[in-house]
């Protein structure tokens, strides 16, 4: 993983060159007060500072400094300062006319690569390393960039070589100080009948799992995390046409998004008790694959028809949820690439959020907006339960229907988590398909900053 950590550094007097951060406001004086040559540079540049992510280089006899436009040079933005480590050399660079703030954050997200896979491009060999007399703000950038780019990484990585037994590696890796158990096998099957049904065409060495993990003090607060973890979905026997399978090598990303949760709320000591939660799978197809019209006893003790075997993530989810519930937690926040209705709604930069609290929906809202990572709340519309009715089960798992997909896996996922127990669901695309600055196509966490902030704000350290 990218060494964010040699890339913002406290200022204690290091050599480094400047990058001047202007906004449209107060341009024209800044402008005044520049030498005639970087005037009349500029000027020939045509630099305008009503266009984010501009950038100028202003001569310095052998070196050079930079300026770069901003929206707001009071108040940086996560990304104000993404572009710069793609236009600038190596070397070390310092702020002037701006505190960088969340922009940090932008700055060391713009230097990772996931290069498992490709030569080392000889263009990025060199670091750009941003000092800053903001030493508060150090540690925290570095975290969220880590738990960023965790996410990023196993959502990127091919379903080849990311199978459940790859993230349950994965998750001990990366959740040191847990503690981790693992059920699978017979006891999977008996404790936990969706998991193991939607994973019984897999392969013996993909076999399906549920990856649990513990941590803090028993006597706080206890909270639950749970992510969908299909590494790879084919769609089972309704299987997906080849363009919608190209990309379900990251179907998983709502368990990479919770590993990173759960590894951002350990770093920052949170007070609660946190109870992580995976059920990783994979939804192949073989003669033991799921059928439409199968029925299946949930944990919970539910009966439910098989519909749709594309419809698994809110099955295995099912299972989980319910785990989670037995351990009388006050509050669940889940993660889940779970329908294509929800990007056709929202686009795919933009999480749906369903809660079943006014209030954990308004924190984590809230959240999302100072932290650039917005998700928007939709309804858990109870007049749409009719859709959800089976002619021989206690429920289905997918409605006959292409109207309200979002909201009608949502509603299956409620039925698992009691009305008394806060709960948040993230239905979230965990990929990008174009690059803009600092976010290249690919793995993306979204709704992760949200999440963690928001739990920041409800159970801060005393």
């Amino acid at each position: 993983m990218t060494d964010f950590a040699s890339l913002l550094v406290a200022d204690r007097g290091k050599a480094a060159r400047l990058v001047h951060v202007v906004d449209a406001a107060g341009f024209d004086a800044w402008l005044n007060g520049r030498p005639a040559a970087d005037r009349a540079l500029l000027a020939a540049h045509r630099f305008d500072a009503k266009s984010p992510d501009a950038v100028a280089i202003l001569p310095r006899g052998d070196d050079f400094e930079a300026v770069v436009a901003v929206k707001d040079s009071a108040a940086l933005s996560t990304w104000s300062l993404a572009k710069l480590p793609s236009v600038l050399p190596e070397g070390s660079y310092r702020l002037s006319g701006a505190a960088v703030g969340k922009a940090a954050l932008g700055w060391l997200l713009a230097q990772h690569r996931f290069d498992s896979y490709r030569e080392a491009d000889a263009k990025d060999a060199g670091p750009r390393v941003l000092v800053t007399a903001e030493a508060s703000a150090i540690e925290p950038a570095i975290r969220l960039a880590e738990a960023t780019a965790l996410v990023r990484d196993l959502v990127n990585t091919p379903a080849r070589d990311l199978g459940p037994a790859e993230l349950e590696r994965a998750a001990r890796e990366t959740l040191g100080g847990f503690e981790v158990t693992v059920t699978s096998g017979r006891d999977l099957a008996s404790g936990f009948p969706l998991i193991a049904a939607v994973g019984a065409a897999a392969s013996t060495d993909r076999a399906p799992r549920l990856i649990e993990a513990s941590w803090g003090d028993p006597a706080n607060p206890r909270i639950a995390i749970v992510g969908k973890g299909v590494c790879f979905d084919s769609g089972g026997l309704d299987l997906k046409p080849a363009s919608g399978m190209r990309l379900m090598k990251k179907d998983m990303g709502g368990a990479a998004h919770a590993l990173a949760l759960a590894r951002l709320i350990a770093a920052e000591g949170l007070p609660v008790r946190l109870h992580l939660l995976i059920p990783a799978v994979e939804n192949a197809v073989s003669g033991d694959a799921l059928r439409p019209g199968d029925v299946v006893r949930s944990r919970k003790g539910l009966h439910v028809e098989i519909d749709n075997t594309d419809a698994e993530g809110r099955l295995i989810l099912a299972d989980a949820l319910t785990k989670a519930v037995e351990g009388e937690p006050e509050l669940i926040v889940d993660f889940a690439t779970l329908t294509g209705a929800a990007r056709v709604a929202l686009g795919p930069e933009l999480p749906a959020l369903f809660a079943n609290d006014d209030g954990l929906s308004a924190a984590i809202e809230q959240a999302g907006s100072d932290n650039d990572d917005p998700a928007w709340r939709m309804p858990l519309w109870d007049g749409y339960d009719e859709m959800l009715k089976s002619d021989v089960a206690d429920i289905v798992n997918s409605a006959n229907s292409s109207m309200a997909g979002a909201i009608v896996a949502a509603i299956f996922m409620k039925r698992f988590v009691p009305p008394t127990i806060r709960w948040a669901h993230f239905d979230t695309f965990a990929w990008r398909d174009s690059a803009k600055p600092g976010r290249p196509k690919g793995g993306e966490a979204l709704g992760l900053r949200a999440a963690f902030a928001a739990l920041q704000s409800l159970y801060r350290r005393t």
